[in-house]
């Protein structure tokens, strides 16, 4: 589906990005695969990092704050991945007007972009802190989130159409628990701070964050808010799974922190259908049409709640120590 294709990826050098580029270079021959970020010293990491591309892959100095250099670098695009944020709960607490800038203008400005190119697709990043939103970074993308969805009224019948994805830290991201556990352990420390001994977290692969955005591209009609089926895990066995014999310390929640992440709440059961690896939170517009619903999938129980604290399937310590090993190179 991508081959032949020319793909932008906003904030392109971070994670995200770069699992996206050896993912789509492994499994199709796209025509190019820009990434469009501001910060010209990760873009030159990134550009030697991936030599045996460079007669595909482009890098574009640019702010999703600047719409005319949006359009721009959205010249002859086909398919847009909005991966560009700030995400930091604390600097986006400290820098409202900032987070506010990035997150929801920035937005705007790529949905505008996207219009007057004539973008085929666009796939927005979202997060779990989008959901009841208790901080500012996920009240930013909450309102992120509707402006991607309702931009599709914009859009027009063959016009271009625009989904979520939705998930939760990815392991090993920077900014995860993951490398912060790792940095404790590689100092030599045997105490792992605990915010809460009963916290939960989702456990996606930057693998299966990828593959979800691929999913959204080739099967989304624009306003569907993706989210995958990923197992549940408990932050103390994590910590048990990095270090078998570290001591673990309760700190005490930070400030925007849930206990638990939620992806689906129950009030969005009701347009919420399961699928085998995946849900699909369809929209509830005017000018949305129920012949968009992707066959196969089944209309969840009202009242359901996708949470880490509830879900059906949580990884043990031996699972973690292994996924560790396989997702990440951790041993």
């Amino acid at each position: 589906m991508l081959n032949n294709k020319t793909i932008l990826v906003t904030g392109g050098t971070g994670s995200f990005g770069h699992h996206f580029v050896e993912y789509v270079f492994a499994h199709y021959n796209p025509k190019k695969l820009i990434i469009y970020s501001r910060d010209e010293f990760k873009q030159y990491h990134m550009a030697n990092r991936y030599k045996e591309y460079e007669d595909a892959l482009r890098f574009f100095i640019g702010d999703v704050r600047d719409a005319a250099r949006l359009r721009r670098a959205m010249k002859g695009v086909d398919y847009v991945i909005h991966a560009a944020a700030l995400k930091q709960v604390p600097a986006c607490e400290y820098n409202p007007n900032e987070a506010i800038k990035t997150n929801i203008m920035g937005a705007v400005n790529v949905i505008e972009a996207a219009l007057d190119e004539e973008v085929d697709k666009v796939v927005a990043l979202s997060t779990d802190k989008a959901v009841s939103p208790i901080n500012l970074y996920g009240g930013t993308k909450f309102v992120s989130d509707k402006l991607f969805c309702a931009a599709n009224a914009y859009g027009g019948a063959n016009g271009t159409t625009f989904s979520v994805v939705r998930y939760g830290n990815v392991a090993g991201s920077r900014g995860s628990v993951i490398p912060f556990f790792q940095s404790i352990i590689d100092r030599g420390e045997s105490v792992l701070p605990i915010t809460d001994f009963n916290m939960t977290r989702f456990w996606i692969s930057l693998e299966q964050g990828v593959e979800l955005v691929v999913q959204a591209l080739e099967n989304s009609r624009g306003g569907e808010t993706y989210i995958s089926k990923i197992p549940s895990f408990r932050i103390t066995d994590l910590a048990k799974a990095m270090k078998e014999d570290c001591e673990l310390k309760e700190v005490g929640i930070r400030e925007g922190e849930k206990l638990h992440e939620v992806m689906i709440t129950r009030e969005d059961s009701v347009r919420t259908y399961e699928y085998e690896k995946n849900y699909i939170i369809y929209p509830h517009y005017d000018w949305w049409s129920k012949t968009f619903i992707i066959p196969g999938g089944k209309l969840v129980e009202p009242g359901f709640e996708y949470n880490s604290g509830t879900n059906k399937v949580f990884l043990t310590v031996e699972e973690l120590r292994e996924k560790l090993k396989t997702d990440l190179d951790i041993h």
